[in-house]
C-alpha cells in the first residue's frame, strides 16, 4: 500500500458517510445524479440511487460501493445527520456580505477546485445556490446547500484535501519548531536577563481630539494628539500610530499614553471604513467584509495628518516622524513610506492561494493588493523609523529585494499568532525589506495577534478580560504583561533611535512569566536556516 493510501481511503469513506446522511433521513435527493470521488489516480462514481438503496437497508445490492459501506458500518448515522442539519449560516445578512467580499470569493474559488460542481471551477453555482437559499431562509444547513445544487455531478478531490491538510500541518510545525530553534541561535543560549517594565497604566497624560477636514472622506477625520505634559527631553521624533483592521483609537491608548509620558508626541488615527464600526456594519449585513481595498484611503489619512502637522493644525514641535501601526496599520505604514511592491506578486500569490493555508490569514489581504491600483509614492521625507506590531507583508517583496527600506524597522510578533505568523511574516519581512543595521524583531513567546489590543479588567494584574471577548485561546498569554513589555521595548528602540544606536540583540530573556527575544538580521538568518 502506498504511503498515505490508508489515510486517503479513510477520508473517502468519511466523505461518503457524510454525504449518505441526508439520504438516510430524506427519501429524495434530486440535486445531483452522482458523486465522483477522486484519489490515488482513481475516480469512483457513486450514484445517488445506490446511496439511497444502501441507506434504506437494501442489502441485496452487489455493487462495490455497497461492500465498502457495509464494511464500514456507519453506526452513527444520526450523528452525521445532526451535523448536516446544523446551521451552516446563522446570520444571512452577514453571510451575504462576506460572500460578496474579495476574501470570501477567493476562498470559495480555491475550495471549488477541491469540490467541483460539474465543470464549474469558479464556485459560481455554489455561490448562486447559497445566495438564493439565504433569500428564502433565515438559516441554511449543509444539507440545504447540497440538496439545492442543480448539478449532475459533485466531484470531490480527496488528494487535494490531503495536500491542504499536509500544508497546514507543515506550517504549524514550523511555528512550533521556531521556539526550540531560538535556543540554538546564540552561543550564550539560556542566559536570562530580568527587566523592569512599565506599569500597566500611566494616567498623567491626556490627549486632544482634533477633527480634520479631508478631501477623500465625507466626514472629518478624527485624530488624537498626545503631547507630553513636559518637554524637557526635547524629542527629535514624533509618532503617528495606526490601528489594524477593525481597530479603534481607544484600543491603543495604553501605548500612546506610555510614549507621551516618556516625552514623545503621539498622533493616533481612526480609519473610517475599516474600524470597529465597519465590522459592526458587517455583522448587521450593511457592509461587505473590508479588505485591502481600504489601503489607499488609509494612506491618504496618513498624508492628511502629515499635511495638517506641516500647516500647524496639529501642534507638535518634533520634525521627524516614526510610523507605527498594528497589523494592517503596520503594512499601511510600510507602503506609505514609499516601498514599492515588485511585479512578481501575482505569481507568488497564486502559489500561496493554491495551498489554501489558513495558518497565515494575512496572505489573503496581501494577495488582494495585486488587484488594487496603488499609486507610486515617493520616499517619505523626515521618516525616522517604522514600528510594526504583528506586521505582515512578506509576500509583497522577494528576499533581498531591490526595494528595501533604509530607515530602521522594529517589528514585533508572537509565537501564538496564526493571523500573521512570525516565522513567515515578521522574520521574513525583515529579511526581505530592511537594509538598516538598527532594525530589530521583538518575538514574544505565547503572544498572539490580538495581544496588543487594550483589555478591560484589573489594570495592576497580569490578567484581564480582552476587549473583543475572544478568550485566552485566541488572545494568547497574559495580554497586559505583553502590552507592558511591548511599551518598554518600543521605548527602548526609540531611545536608541535618537542616539542612532542599535538595540542590543539577545535571546531567551525573561520578565516574570514572559519569555522574549530581540533578534538582529544575523540571528534571523540563522533561525530561517533551521526551518
Amino acid at each position: 500500500m502506498r504511503p498515505n493510501s490508508f489515510i486517503k481511503k479513510l477520508v473517502v469513506f468519511g466523505t461518503v458517510g457524510i454525504l449518505v446522511a441526508p439520504c438516510y433521513v430524506y427519501q429524495k435527493f434530486q440535486a445531483a445524479e452522482r458523486f465522483e470521488i477522486h484519489f490515488d489516480g482513481m475516480s469512483i462514481p457513486i450514484s445517488i440511487k445506490e446511496l439511497i438503496d444502501w441507506s434504506n437497508g437494501k442489502e441485496g445490492t452487489k455493487s462495490e460501493l455497497a461492500s465498502w459501506l457495509n464494511l464500514l458500518g456507519f453506526k452513527d448515522r444520526k450523528g452525521l445527520t445532526k451535523f448536516l442539519n446544523t446551521p451552516l449560516v446563522r446570520d444571512k445578512s452577514m453571510a451575504r456580505q462576506i460572500l460578496r467580499s474579495w476574501s470570501g470569493r477567493r476562498l470559495l474559488d480555491e475550495v471549488s477546485d477541491l469540490i467541483l460542481m460539474d465543470e464549474d471551477s469558479t464556485g459560481e453555482s455554489v455561490l448562486d445556490t447559497l445566495e438564493n437559499l439565504l433569500i428564502e431562509k433565515d438559516e441554511v444547513t449543509t444539507f440545504d446547500l447540497l440538496n439545492s445544487l442543480s448539478v449532475r455531478a459533485i466531484h470531490i478531490d480527496v488528494d487535494g484535501w490531503i495536500e491542504v491538510a499536509n500544508n497546514w500541518r507543515s506550517e504549524l510545525k514550523k511555528q512550533q519548531k521556531l521556539v526550540s530553534d531560538l535556543a540554538l541561535v546564540d552561543e550564550i543560549s539560556g542566559k536570562r536577563d530580568e527587566r523592569d517594565l512599565l506599569p500597566f497604566e500611566i494616567k498623567e497624560t491626556e490627549y486632544e481630539l482634533i477633527p480634520l477636514i479631508v478631501s477623500h472622506r465625507n466626514d472629518p477625520l478624527n485624530v488624537e494628539v498626545w503631547n507630553p505634559s513636559f518637554r524637557e527631553k526635547n524629542r527629535k521624533n514624533w509618532v503617528l500610530l495606526m490601528t489594524g483592521l477593525g481597530g479603534d483609537r481607544n484600543h491603543f491608548n495604553w501605548l500612546a499614553r506610555s510614549l507621551s509620558h516618556n516625552g514623545w508626541p503621539v498622533v493616533v488615527l481612526d480609519h473610517p471604513g475599516s474600524d470597529s464600526k465597519a465590522l459592526e456594519a458587517l455583522l448587521k449585513g450593511r457592509l461587505s467584509l473590508p479588505g485591502a481595498e481600504v489601503i489607499p484611503d488609509r494612506m491618504n489619512d496618513i498624508d492628511s495628518v502629515l499635511q495638517a502637522k506641516k500647516l500647524g493644525k496639529i501642534d507638535i514641535s518634533s520634525e521627524s516622524v516614526v510610523l507605527m501601526g498594528h497589523s494592517l496599520g503596520a503594512l499601511t505604514a510600510i507602503l506609505a513610506s514609499g516601498a514599492k511592491i515588485d511585479d512578481q506578486l501575482g505569481d507568488r500569490c497564486q502559489r500561496v492561494l493554491d495551498n489554501l493555508s489558513l495558518t497565515n490569514l494575512s496572505s489573503l489581504l496581501q494577495c488582494q493588493i495585486a488587484d488594487i491600483n496603488l499609486a507610486d509614492r515617493k520616499i517619505m521625507e523626515n521618516l525616522s523609523a517604522i514600528v510594526g506590531m504583528n506586521s505582515f507583508g512578506s509576500f509583497l517583496w522577494e528576499d533581498n529585494s531591490d526595494n528595501q527600506i533604509e530607515v530602521p524597522l522594529f517589528l514585533t510578533g508572537g509565537t501564538f499568532d496564526l493571523v500573521t505568523p512570525s516565522i513567515s511574516e515578521q522574520l521574513g519581512l525583515m529579511l526581505a525589506l530592511s537594509s538598516s543595521p538598527l532594525s530589530r524583531v521583538l518575538l514574544i513567546e505565547g503572544a498572539s495577534h490580538f495581544s496588543p489590543i487594550r483589555v478591560d479588567g484589573r489594570m495592576h494584574q497580569s490578567e484581564g478580560k480582552d476587549l473583543f471577548n475572544l478568550g485566552e485561546s485566541i488572545v494568547g498569554y497574559h495580554p497586559l504583561s505583553v502590552q507592558s513589555l511591548l511599551a518598554f521595548e518600543i521605548i527602548n528602540f526609540l531611545e536608541k533611535l535618537e542616539e542612532k544606536k542599535a538595540l542590543s540583540a539577545k535571546t531567551n530573556m525573561n520578565k516574570g512569566e514572559l519569555k522574549f527575544h530581540i533578534l538582529d538580521r544575523n540571528r534571523i538568518e540563522k533561525l530561517v536556516k533551521f526551518q
